[in-house]
């Protein structure tokens, strides 16, 4: 039977980091370690921040089901025994990684795909900041070609137009993170189309999809915090043309498998994100981002330090290490 194990952890940022309504300036998140018979998984998980998830709630939750985790539990009936979120993500992720190591299977065959994780072309995200310093950072990212910058819903057209002025070569993508409603959505579509912008992030709040069921965007519009978990999918039909998987917000990688079918079923293109977080958070996403169509897999380069074994950036790719997360401890 398994050991669990909970550590906390909190990981500067480089800088402070700005989007609508908050600002982050570290990565405060658990470290989920199930040990048995001396091999070891880890899974880590910052949390659902507009959810009020903090590193000491996430390891509450996981309290309460320390005697189930330790009499042994498989992926799927931790599906049930938790609901969406990072104490779920965690788990899963750590359950993957046992597996992978107990029985010399990486997570990638176990997820069905045909090959080891490629290189994954990647957003670079640019925090909301003054139209002058968001331009300075697209700069500093060239030659990375996306670039996905934060709108607060004030001052936006100018922050495009800069940004665009600076990258005429990038495929940007824009998110409100919720601080759009319809009315400023249809007056900064104008500015939109002009700087050639090519995806919309959650322009509006949670609960007020239906405000874009008879919208017909130019521009495809995507789903991320109204997209919490597979229950969510359907509702998402007619009103989004992406949807954005998080294992934070869906409770891992089982959960995230099952999405991206499911989206693609709806009609959907299936996006992976991620929240800020160390390598050990992003390799499971890279993972996901194998079968999806937009990867915001960033989180990790906002640290000022990251944790061996590291994915690697370069040039606005993110490529994942041949050990660690999801890998035999024997090639």
């Amino acid at each position: 039977m398994p050991s669990l194990a909970i550590a906390i952890e909190e990981w500067p940022l480089k800088a402070p980091f700005r989007i609508a309504g908050y600002e982050f300036t570290q990565c405060d998140l658990i470290v989920v370690s199930l040990e048995e018979r001396g091999i070891t998984g880890r899974g880590e998980a910052a949390g659902v921040y507009y959810h009020d998830e903090t590193p000491d709630s996430m390891r509450a939750q996981i309290e309460e089901v320390r005697s189930e985790i330790e009499a042994g539990i498989d992926r799927m009936a931790l599906r049930e025994l938790l609901p969406p979120g990072g104490a779920r993500n965690a788990l899963d992720c750590a359950l993957w990684d046992l597996e992978a190591r107990r029985s010399g299977i990486p997570a990638w065959k176990r997820a069905g795909l045909d090959a080891a994780p490629a290189p994954l072309l990647t957003t670079y995200t640019i925090g909301a900041d003054s139209p002058e310093s968001m331009a300075a950072t697209a700069r500093r990212y060239a030659p990375a070609p996306r670039i996905k910058m934060k709108l607060t819903g004030e001052d936006d057209a100018a922050r495009v137009r800069a940004v665009r002025t600076a990258r005429p070569d990038a495929w940007i993508a824009v998110d409100a993170n919720q601080a759009f409603t319809r009315t400023s959505l249809e007056a900064l579509i104008p500015t939109l189309r002009e700087c050639d912008v090519q995806l919309i992030e959650q322009p509006v709040k949670i609960g007020a999809e239906a405000e874009l069921e008879d919208f017909c965007s130019p521009i495809p519009l995507a789903a991320d915090e109204s997209l919490q978990g597979l229950s969510a999918v359907a509702g998402l039909r007619g009103r989004f043309d992406v949807a954005n998987v998080k294992l934070d917000k869906c409770g891992g990688v089982t959960e995230a498998l099952l999405m991206v079918e499911a989206i693609r079923a709806a009609g959907m293109r299936p996006m992976v994100g991620c929240m800020d977080g160390t390598s050990l958070a992003m390799m499971p996403g890279c993972l996901v981002g194998q079968l999806c169509d937009f990867v915001d897999m960033d989180g990790a380069m906002f640290l000022k330090n990251d944790r061996a074994p590291a994915v690697h950036y370069e040039n606005g790719w993110v490529r994942s290490p041949n050990m660690g997360w999801g890998k035999p401890d024997s090639p």
